[in-house]
Parts: C-alpha cells; sequence; structure tokens
C-alpha cells in the first residue's frame, strides 16, 4: 500500500516540530520561537470557538483541524513552567506524545484529501449491474399520446413547477404550436397555488403573454376545482391577434379590458348599413349587473374610427349600448315638416323630429295619462332653431283644434309670420305681462264655466268633446330677458309662476324660451320642477357643449349622459399635425348645427334629435288649419268685464299693473305703487311695488327706497 505524499510530510513537520517544543522553553526561554507556537495556539483557540458558533456542518472537522497548533502551544506553556526537563523528562514525553498524536490522527493531509481528491490507495471501483430505474412522477405509464408525453417531459425538465402534473395536452384545432393542458396538484387535496403564466411561458419556451391560466370546471368523471387548472398556449394565435384581430379580438384587447373605452364589455355583433352609410357596433356588459362606463374619444381610437362628434354617437339602454359611425353627418340633413308629421294621435303625440339612426321623435300637445294640458320648456341661444320648434309646435297644436298665443321681447320677421295663423301675438314685455295676466285670469273663468252636458263646472279633460272650451297654449319667447324688464318683470315672473302651478288642470299650458333654465335668469325652481314633470323639454345648442349639457341635466330628473351639440359639424380631415408643419389652413367644411336639439323624454334620458323644419320664406298655411282658432265668446265677454281683453299693443293704462300716485306725494312723480292694481279684478300689486323704483345712485336714495319698501 501506497503512502500518500501528503500523510509523509505531515509526519515528518510533526516528527522535527517536537524536539523544538522540548528544547525551546528550557534553552531558551526568551526566544521567538516560543511567542510564534503561542500566537499559532491563540488562532487555533479563535478557530474553535467560530466553529462552534456555526450553525454550518462540519463543526468537529474543523475543530480537530485546529487542534494540533492548540495542543502545540499547550505544550510549549508546560515545558516554560516546568523546573529543567520537568520530573522524569515530563517535557520531552509530552513533547513525543504530541507528536505521536499528531501522526495517528492526521487532521490536514485527512481533511484535504476527503474534500478534494480520493487517496491514492482506494480501491479501484468495480462495475455493479444497474438497478432498474424507477418511473418517473412526471410521465406514469398511463398511455398518454406522444403530445402529452413530450409535454410531461418538458415539464419535468423545469422542475414539476408548482408541485403540479400534466394530466393531458390538447392540440388547438388549425394550429401547428398551441395547446391546451390539464394541469392537476401532485399531492391529492392540495390546491395548485404559485402558478403563474411567466412559469408556464418558461417550460415551454414562450412569451408569459401568450399563457392564460383559467380555472377547471366540474364534469361527470373528472374533478375540478383548486386542484386543477387549464393553460393554454397560445403563441401562434397571439402573433396573428396582433397583427390581424377579429372585430370582437379587438373589442377585448383595446376596448373592454380595464383600461380601455368600454371596461367590462363585450362586442355583440358589428354591422353595416351601405344605404344609410352608417356602422354599428352593439356590445354589452358581460356583468350584466354594472353598468356602461364609455370613453367616446377612446373607443375611437380603438375602431380607427375619426373622433368626430358630428358622426359618432353612442346610445346606452340598461347594460347594452350602440356605437354608430356614420360616414356624413347624420343630422346635417333637413327634414321638412309636413302636415301628416304634425297632426296629433289619440293620445296627443305627434312627430317633431329625427333622431341619428333616423328613428321619430315625439312630443305631445297635452298629457293623456294625466288628463290634463301640457307645459312645455325650449332653451337655446339665437339662431339655434327655437322660433323653428315654434312653428311646428303651434302648427300641432292648431291642428288639435287649440288656441295659440304668443309673446315675444322684440318683434322679428318669424313671430310676425307666426301671428297670421294663431289667435294673438304681441313683441314686448308689456304685451307679455298683458298675456300672462289674461291667462291667469282665465284660470278663474273657467273653474266657474259650466259645461252644458250636466250644466256644472269641471276640470280640463283633453279629447273630450263636452268640454266647452279649447285649449290654450301660451309662449313667452325670451322670457328671461322679459322676466328682468325694469317695469314689467316682477308681474310677468309671478304670473308665469302661478300659470305653471294652476294652468294644467284648466287647459292652459305655458310654453317660455330662453336661453337658461335656471332661477337667477328668471326661472325660478317652482316653476322650473312643474315645467319638467309635465313636458319634454327641448334644449337647442346653449353656446357651448359644456352649457347644453349643464341645461338639459337642469331639466332632468338624473344626471344621465347628455348628448354634445359643438357649434358646427365638420368632418376631420387629414392630420391637424401635419397641415401644421406645412402651415396650411384648417378645412372650413363646418355646417350649422341649428335646429339640432338634446329633448328630454319621460323616463328622464336625454335624446339628440334635428327637429322638423318649417320654411318661412314659403307658405305655411299648408301646416296650419284653415281657420285659426279663438276662445269662446263667453270666455272673451268674462275676459272684457275684467277689463283684460283689448288690444294689448296699447300703452299702460291708467292704474292697469299699479295705482295712481296720491296727489300728497312728493313731485318728483315716483309712485308707492302698493295694494292690488287696476283692471277689473286683473291687476295685482307687486311685492313692493309694481315699476321698478328709479336706480340708486346715493345713500339717500338708497334710505328712502329702503324706507319705501319697508312703508317706515
Amino acid at each position: 500500500m501506497t503512502t500518500p505524499r501528503s500523510v509523509a510530510l505531515e509526519r515528518l513537520a510533526y516528527t522535527l516540530a517536537a524536539p523544538v517544543l522540548a528544547v525551546a522553553p528550557n534553552l531558551y526561554p526568551d526566544s521567538p520561537v516560543n511567542s510564534v507556537v503561542q500566537l499559532a495556539g491563540a488562532a487555533g483557540v479563535a478557530g474553535w470557538i467560530l466553529a462552534g458558533k456555526s450553525d454550518e456542518p462540519g463543526a468537529g472537522r474543523k475543530i480537530l483541524r485546529w487542534s494540533p497548533l492548540v495542543l502545540a502551544a499547550a505544550v510549549d506553556v508546560a515545558a516554560g513552567h516546568t523546573p529543567g526537563w520537568g520530573p522524569y523528562w515530563l517535557d520531552g514525553l509530552l513533547a513525543a506524545g504530541w507528536a505521536a498524536a499528531g501522526s495517528f490522527v492526521l487532521p490536514f493531509s485527512r481533511h484535504a484529501r476527503r474534500g478534494h481528491r480520493p487517496a491514492v490507495a482506494a480501491p479501484a471501483p468495480q462495475l455493479q449491474p444497474a438497478a432498474a430505474p424507477e418511473p418517473s412522477p412526471a410521465m406514469p405509464d398511463d398511455g398518454a399520446d406522444m403530445l402529452t408525453r413530450e409535454a410531461r417531459m418538458l415539464w419535468e425538465r423545469a422542475g414539476m413547477p408548482a408541485r403540479t402534473h400534466v394530466v393531458k395536452a390538447t392540440r388547438i384545432p388549425g394550429m401547428r404550436h398551441d395547446l391546451v393542458l390539464l394541469l392537476r396538484a401532485s399531492e391529492t387535496g392540495r390546491p395548485i397555488t404559485g402558478l403563474s403564466p411567466e412559469i408556464v411561458g418558461a417550460a415551454f419556451g414562450v412569451a408569459a403573454a401568450d399563457v392564460t391560466l383559467s380555472d377547471v370546471a366540474i364534469q361527470p368523471g373528472r374533478q375540478g376545482g383548486p386542484g386543477w387548472m387549464e393553460a393554454r398556449v397560445t403563441p401562434e394565435a397571439n402573433a396573428r391577434r396582433r397583427t390581424k384581430p377579429t372585430d370582437q379580438e379587438r373589442w377585448i384587447d383595446r376596448i373592454g379590458s380595464p383600461k380601455g373605452g368600454a371596461p367590462g364589455s363585450e362586442l355583440v355583433h358589428k354591422t353595416r348599413d351601405d344605404e344609410r352609410g352608417v356602422t354599428f357596433y352593439r356590445a354589452k356588459m358581460t356583468d350584466s349587473t354594472e353598468s356602461p362606463r364609455i370613453d367616446l374619444p377612446k373607443v375611437c381610437r380603438a375602431l380607427n374610427l375619426p373622433e368626430d362628434d358630428s358622426c359618432v354617437f353612442v346610445l346606452i339602454d340598461g347594460n347594452e349600448f350602440l356605437i354608430s359611425a356614420f360616414d356624413t353627418p347624420p343630422l346635417s340633413q333637413i327634414f321638412p315638416a309636413t302636415r301628416e308629421l304634425l297632426t296629433p294621435d289619440a293620445k296627443g303625440m305627434y312627430v317633431c323630429g329625427f333622431t341619428i339612426t333616423g328613428q321619430p321623435v315625439k312630443t305631445m300637445v297635452y298629457q293623456r295619462d294625466k288628463n290634463a294640458a301640457a307645459h312645455g320648456l325650449i332653451l337655446g341661444v339665437s339662431r339655434s332653431g327655437k322660433t323653428q320648434f315654434f312653428a311646428i309646435n303651434m302648427a300641432a297644436q292648431s291642428l288639435d283644434g287649440q288656441v295659440v298665443w304668443l309673446s315675444t321681447v322684440r318683434r322679428d320677421e318669424k313671430t310676425t309670420v307666426l301671428g297670421r295663423y294663431i289667435d294673438r301675438q304681441g313683441s314686448n314685455a308689456l304685451w307679455m305681462a298683458r298675456q300672462l295676466r289674461a291667462a291667469k285670469a282665465l284660470c278663474e273663468i273657467r273653474a266657474e264655466m259650466p259645461w252644458p252636458h250636466d250644466g256644472q263646472p269641471h276640470d280640463y279633460k283633453p279629447g273630450d268633446p263636452r268640454c266647452p272650451y279649447r285649449q290654450l297654449n301660451v309662449y313667452a319667447d325670451e322670457f328671461m330677458t322679459a322676466a328682468q324688464d325694469g317695469d314689467f318683470g316682477e308681474f310677468i315672473q309671478k304670473d308665469g309662476d302661478d300659470l305653471t302651478v294652476t294652468g294644467l288642470k284648466y287647459g292652459i299650458g305655458f310654453y317660455p324660451a330662453g336661453q337658461s333654465p335656471f332661477a337667477h335668469n328668471g326661472f325660478s325652481t317652482e316653476m322650473k320642477d312643474n315645467l319638467r314633470q309635465n313636458s319634454r323639454p327641448v334644449i337647442f345648442n346653449m353656446g357651448s357643449p359644456g352649457a347644453t349639457r349643464k341645461a338639459a341635466e337642469g331639466t332632468m330628473e338624473n344626471a344621465y349622459d347628455v348628448p354634445t351639440i359643438p357649434a358646427r359639424y365638420s368632418r376631420s380631415e387629414g392630420s391637424a399635425i401635419e397641415r401644421a408643419m406645412r402651415g396650411e389652413a384648417d378645412p372650413e367644411n363646418g355646417v350649422s348645427t341649428g335646429g339640432v336639439a338634446v329633448i328630454v323624454l319621460d323616463n328622464g334620458r336625454a335624446v339628440l334629435m334635428r327637429s322638423l323644419y318649417a320654411d318661412f320664406d314659403t307658405d305655411l298655411s299648408e301646416l296650419f288649419p284653415d281657420e285659426v282658432n279663438r276662445l269662446t265668446d263667453y270666455e272673451i265677454s268674462e275676459l272684457d268685464k275684467r277689463g283684460l281683453w283689448f288690444d294689448w299693443n296699447e300703452p299702460v293704462r291708467p292704474g292697469e299693473f299699479w295705482p295712481e300716485p296720491d296727489e300728497d306725494d312728493e313731485g318728483d312723480g315716483r309712485s308707492r305703487r302698493r295694494g292690488g292694481g287696476g283692471g277689473k279684478g286683473g291687476g295685482r300689486g307687486s311685492k313692493g311695488g309694481g315699476r321698478r323704483s328709479e336706480q340708486v345712485t346715493s345713500p339717500r336714495q338708497a334710505l328712502e327706497a329702503i324706507k319705501s319698501l319697508t312703508e317706515a
């Protein structure tokens, strides 16, 4: 047997060092050799301490390796403290014992040989019969097909991720590389945890975005639940989806995703109407309990549609919605008014316009379900189409046999033309105040007017042939301006409020029009609530999309999505960035939105429509009946008794709205104007006087005005 070289060298070192340990302390106490030996012993003790505190395995071998140094230091110290060579030559015996112990244990060479190379004298390995390989847990012999076995090999190579097993691999039809994996937890009864698309993608060499994990439903003959999972590996399908997606795939990826334009939605179908030039996208929420949250510009960008308010519209119905993309602005076309469209049906409904989808929109001339007349609220800025809507509304009411009065703040061509086909028409604040005062008095007259069948008064019943009077519709254009008139504004405001409250049961409908539905502009909360509940408000362009939306929301019980009415309809042509870089002007192809309005239907839903067009340059007699509808003789005589039936264009009569000045009034000619007013039952006093006092320009005038108001 050959002795290893390391063993021989270590034994030689022990043999040579033993005499030094015995002689140096006795003959040379101050020799540096003693200091070196003791320092080596201290290093060995430190090695013992570190090995004892370490949690790593092999602490015993480390302690044994440092023991020769510690024992050598102990022999050196003992030899230095014994007199001479010690009793019975103890110093020599200790050194010899140290060398013998080191040569037998051989801590250095044995440890190095174990950690780096086998011993030279180790016996040569003998060939042994190979043990039968145990079946791999990843590839049980269950008769699986080749695809499943190959998938199991890749899965086992990845280390059986999340302690799962591939039950079956199925190739997706029509795909070469896409497959579906059915996974099961390796231990029965344990749920699958820690599995992610990144882990599956790494096992099969695909991107994590091409992996989809889903739960496995319980099926007859197969378990399911948390211990099972399905992984779809679809690199080929996703590559096609990124380059040539279908409509449903584009919708899911770019619109229905959490960051899309309609999160949580799915496309039902896409249809094209070539005759009308429109593409419809019908979608619904995957969760039927959710309401659609649509960002229309983001949806347009996802569908590669121009972000155009005039061509792309959305209609929401419950958990479904419809996006209509037109080739040309659908509301830029004109819908002429005809007598056929304006003739009310048995329920008092007539067609007042058409929506973007070509559906007719109806409004009412009376409320059949409430057995009452109908109010109306018409809003819009100048040249927005209010007077056009007046014309078709008055024509429908006239065709139904109703009486119409129209008052405006200023005279214009259209209102003058309409005056030929209705009962009365005037153009100033005084005329409007007289009109509202007479309509209010008619409520008292009709409340006592006997019906011919039983001689008793009754409330108004629309469509009842026994009713002795006709429905009266009172129009007040620019009501907001008239309500702020310095002379008659308070009368107009007060009588307008009263008429909206009491007029319906007596067959009198009030139709104010203006540019704001809010209290600080003349529409009190009481008036607005009554108009909203008993009409279908129509809001034309209010000057900006924000103002239109605010006005529409002010007439709705709930803040539904309000369609946008831009200043003009214009198609987006080319790139604005490219035109800016070339220094070109934007195309001027705008189309006026006059006549386009938002109508609030009975359920509070706001619908965008274009009202019917009445051409004032032609004869409007085709729209109106042959004869103008008037009040009955009885009503006229009663109004005349009250001093309210005369030419309302006359100047203010003495005592008509406020009392005449007393003889003892100051010479400035101002009237206190308190009390009930003139006219036989028709006048009334204002809260602080009918005519507004002169403008206050000094503290003294302000004090006099306060004293006048408080009767101080």
